[in-house]
C-alpha cells in the first residue's frame, strides 16, 4: 500500500463533531469483558486529544491508563485529562507512532479508536500486541470502513485530475487501508483469540453550513490539507472544488445534512 501523508491534525476542528466521533468508541467498550486486573493496565492507540480516552476512565477507574498519538497538536490538548482519575487511577499521554509501537510491560486492555487505519501494514502489529496482553486480556478496535463511500471517492478522483494529480497523487489512503472484516477475523482468530467482529453504519445527521465537508476537515481531508498547507491559494481551490463535489453527493434536508458512516469493530479475547 503506497504511503499516505502523515497528517498535522486540528484538535479543534476534530472535536466539533466529538459526539458523533465518541460513540462508536462507547459502543466499542460495551464489548469488552472484564479485565483480568484491578488496577488494569491500559493502552490507548491514537488517543488523539484524550476526549474518548476518558472513557476508559469511567469504565475502569481504577486503571493506569495511557494514552498514545503521533501528533503533538493532539497530545498538546490531551494534556488537559492527565492526572489522577476520580476514582484512584492515572491517565497520562505519550508521544508513539503506531507503526512501531511496541510495548514495554504488560496490559489488560489494548485498544484503539479510529487510527489504525492510518497505519500501514497493520495487521502484522498484531501479534506482538497480543503478547503483551496479560492471559485474560482484551484487544479492541474500531476504523472508519468507508473507503468507498463518496466522501472518499470523490476526494481520491479530484486528486487524480490533471489540476492535482502531481502534487497529490501519492497523499490520500487507498482503499486497502481498512480489510474485509473476515480478514480481521481470521488473523485475530488464528493468533487464539476468541473473536468478535462487527460492522455499524452510523445515519450521522449533522448541521451547519456545508457539514460534510467540517466533519471531513478534521479527518479524512488532513492529508490534502498538509500537502497543501504552503500554498493557501491552492488548497482554497482543491477544497473549493470538494464542496461543490459533497454538495451534489450529500443534499441538505430540512432537518440536516446525512452522513452515512460505516465502522468497523473488532473485540479479541485472549484466553487465560
Amino acid at each position: 500500500m503506497p504511503a499516505a501523508t502523515t497528517p498535522t491534525w486540528d484538535p479543534s476542528q476534530y472535536l466539533r463533531h466529538a459526539d458523533h466521533r465518541a460513540r462508536p468508541f462507547a459502543d466499542l467498550l460495551a464489548r469488552v469483558p472484564a479485565l483480568p486486573a484491578d488496577p488494569a493496565r491500559i493502552a490507548d492507540l491514537g488517543c488523539g486529544p484524550g476526549n474518548v480516552t476518558v472513557q476508559l476512565a469511567e469504565r475502569w477507574p481504577t486503571a493506569h491508563i495511557t494514552g498514545y498519538d503521533n501528533s503533538p497538536e493532539m497530545l498538546a490538548r490531551a494534556e488537559a485529562y492527565a492526572g489522577a482519575t476520580a476514582g484512584g487511577g492515572r491517565l497520562d499521554f505519550a508521544h508513539a507512532d503506531l507503526t512501531d509501537w511496541a510495548p514495554t510491560g504488560t496490559y489488560d486492555l489494548i485498544v484503539s479508536n479510529a487510527a489504525l487505519q492510518w497505519v500501514q501494514g497493520h495487521l502484522d502489529v498484531f501479534p506482538g500486541w497480543l503478547d503483551a496482553l496479560a492471559p485474560g486480556g482484551t484487544f479492541a478496535f474500531q476504523v472508519p470502513n468507508n473507503i468507498d463511500a463518496p466522501l472518499h471517492a470523490l476526494m481520491r478522483e479530484l486528486a487524480a485530475t490533471a489540476r492535482w494529480k502531481d502534487r497529490l497523487s501519492d497523499v490520500l489512503r487507498h482503499e486497502d487501508s481498512v480489510h474485509h472484516p473476515l480478514v480481521y477475523l481470521d488473523r485475530l482468530a488464528r493468533l487464539g483469540c476468541a473473536v468478535d467482529v462487527w460492522e455499524t453504519t452510523y445515519m450521522q445527521i449533522l448541521t451547519g453550513e456545508d457539514p460534510v465537508l467540517d466533519w471531513v476537515k478534521g479527518t479524512g481531508l488532513r492529508p490534502v490539507l498538509t500537502a497543501l498547507a504552503d500554498d493557501p491559494e491552492a488548497r482554497d481551490a482543491f477544497v473549493t472544488e470538494y464542496r461543490d463535489l459533497l454538495r451534489d453527493a450529500y443534499p441538505t434536508a430540512p432537518y440536516g445534512t446525512v452522513l452515512p458512516f460505516r465502522r468497523l469493530f473488532a473485540v479479541a479475547y485472549k484466553g487465560a
